[in-house]
């Protein structure tokens, strides 16, 4: 049986958790990516278990669809890209395979359409725009303050808010220079709580897998700074983003979607990720659940049911968790830094990777790029838990060189 596993760079879950997952379960790989090289030196050093990489433009369906057509027969066509949904989900459509459907993927990844059809299925009502390349933001007349960020980006990638009409004139300038074409989004800036619902569907029933609450950075940037885990959000609240995502058709697969509780109680969708959260919060959640949730999500791929009582399982976890990030806060090369680190102590157990090289330099970018390395840590109790991370971090260093 073979997967055929669409990613734009190694670090989209595939070396973490997905490739082994997919030696678990028996299937032989192909990676299709439209860089072959970095993902040839990022398996060199796995197991006789390493896949087969295969290059093509695969931004475009129609090129993946005529690839595959060309190879092995699929048993199931995959991504946890951001970028890579829409055309997984029309690849594995044509093949007869089970498949998310293309248009929730793409409602999802545009975040203009996202807040349209919510608004038109009478979910929720945003003021949102959108800014075409050249336009003049004051045309728009948004409330303020309002949030700014490209239609279809990810990582809080150039994601501001702004205060009045020559902020969001300059900041709009600033992005468009940046990214030559791109649309942007103007919208009512949302207030509240910011957290995360982590949700599997199997094409039978979806499962929800408990969630995050976030802390980020302080304004303008939107960077995720903590996330402290969640086994179940009030009642509530989950009903409320559920009848969102239906309204969105998001269904089979893992999805991770953010979103604000207000003061009123009201769940406010922020965006949709249709794919497993990122940024070893993965790798976190299957070892809180207790659960092969790497096998879970490829199985649904390969239209087998995953435990029925699996989110009553999740809800019931007595495990807390915390992942925090040490982010650069000026541009330089990285000249001291931890390595990867792995310890149990006291009923906790923590571990760190890190995200950039000693001897890289690297700008200033104020968004999720800006991440030197990420600890996390699971135990019983969330003292103890959030204990061992600061002790962590008060014990190492991190040192930029301008």
């Amino acid at each position: 049986m073979r997967l055929y596993l669409l990613a734009l760079n190694p670090t989209d879950s595939v070396t973490s958790g997905f490739l082994p997952a997919a030696a678990r379960l028996g299937l032989d790989v192909t990676v299709l990516t439209d860089h072959a090289e970095p993902h040839r030196k990022a398996y060199a050093d796995l197991p006789s278990t390493a896949p087969e990489v295969l290059e093509c433009d695969i931004r475009d369906f129609r090129a993946v669809i005529s690839l595959i057509s060309r190879h092995h027969a699929p048993a199931a066509v995959f991504s946890n890209s951001d970028h890579l949904q829409t055309q997984t989900a029309l690849a594995a459509e044509y093949f007869g395979l089970p498949a998310k459907d293309w248009k929730a993927a793409l409602r999802a990844k545009d975040k203009g359409q996202l807040r349209r059809h919510l608004a038109l299925t009478g979910q929720d009502a945003v003021w949102s725009a959108e800014l075409a390349p050249g336009q003049d933001p004051a045309e728009l007349d948004p409330p303020f303050p309002c949030v700014v960020k490209p239609r279809e980006g990810v990582a809080s990638e150039d994601v501001t808010l702004v205060a009045d009409a020559a902020e969001l004139a300059a900041r709009c300038r600033e992005i468009q220079h940046r990214r030559a074409g791109a649309t942007l989004v103007v919208e009512e800036f949302l207030a509240g709580q910011l957290c995360t619902l982590e949700t599997l569907g199997d094409g039978h029933r979806r499962h929800v897998l408990g969630g995050f609450r976030t802390r980020l950075s302080p304004p303008p940037d939107f960077i995720e700074e903590v996330l402290e885990f969640v086994p179940a959000h009030p009642a509530a609240v989950v009903e409320q983003v559920l009848a969102q995502l239906d309204a969105l058709g998001v269904g089979l697969g893992a999805c991770h979607t953010e979103f604000v509780v207000q003061p009123d109680g009201r769940a406010r969708i922020i965006e949709v990720n249709y794919r497993a959260i990122g940024d070893q919060c993965d790798l976190m959640l299957a070892e809180i659940l207790g659960t092969p949730l790497f096998e879970q999500i490829l199985a649904a791929h390969l239209g087998r049911e995953v435990p029925a009582d699996l989110g009553a399982q999740c809800a019931a976890t007595p495990r807390r968790a915390r992942n925090e990030v040490i982010c650069a806060d000026r541009a330089g090369v990285l000249t001291a830094a931890p390595g990867p680190y792995d310890e149990e102590r006291d009923g906790v157990r923590l571990a760190y990777r890190p995200l950039r090289p000693l001897g890289e330099r690297h700008e200033h970018y104020r968004t999720n790029r800006d991440y030197l390395g990420v600890m996390w840590a699971i135990g019983t109790d969330q003292g103890a838990v959030d204990a061992a991370v600061a002790r962590f971090r008060a014990a190492n260093r991190w040192e930029i060189t301008p």
